[in-house]
């Protein structure tokens, strides 16, 4: 029997302030994201370390429905979920947000949030396996990573 599994991708870039990136589906840019500066994966204060992770789906009254990263080294409760800006909002979780605005911040989180929700929850409900690759590679500075995928800016139904 064949198993089903889809890969997402987040490649990062790292800063003193905060660790910016780009989440692909399929090669496809579904949107960008903001954590915590990499501080040797401490608990509550860095991002989690680069490696493949197994992503499945949570509900709690503070985010409602969400994603939460499984299997992390020595941590435990990384949830993909709505934030702004990584040093006042997360605590090692990682934030999908439509533009990037600087090292660790970013707009329209809870936009990028539904759309990463309505590409995995499906997906998830097929008892389809789902996997994040995160790997840092050099991008250009976040001050030129601005723009939206156009179709995070359409309504999501």
């Amino acid at each position: 029997m064949k198993t089903n599994v889809v890969t997402l991708e987040l490649v990062r870039s790292y800063y003193p302030s905060g660790t910016n990136g780009n989440i692909y589906a399929g090669g496809a840019l579904v949107c960008h994201s903001i954590e915590l500066p990499w501080k040797d994966n401490q608990h509550q204060v860095s991002c989690i370390p680069e490696g493949t992770y197994a992503i499945g789906r949570r509900f709690s009254s503070k985010f409602g429905w969400h994603l939460e990263v499984k299997g992390v080294p020595s941590r435990s409760n990384i949830l993909i979920h709505p934030a702004n800006d990584a040093l006042h909002e997360l605590k090692g979780c990682i934030a999908p947000v439509s533009q990037l605005s600087g090292a660790g911040k970013g707009v329209r989180s809870r936009l990028a949030m539904e759309k990463l929700c309505a590409l995995l929850f499906p997906v998830l409900e097929n008892k389809t396996t789902v996997m994040i690759t995160i790997k840092s590679e050099n991008h250009e500075p976040y001050t030129k990573i601005l723009s939206p995928h156009p179709d995070l800016l359409q309504e999501v139904a």
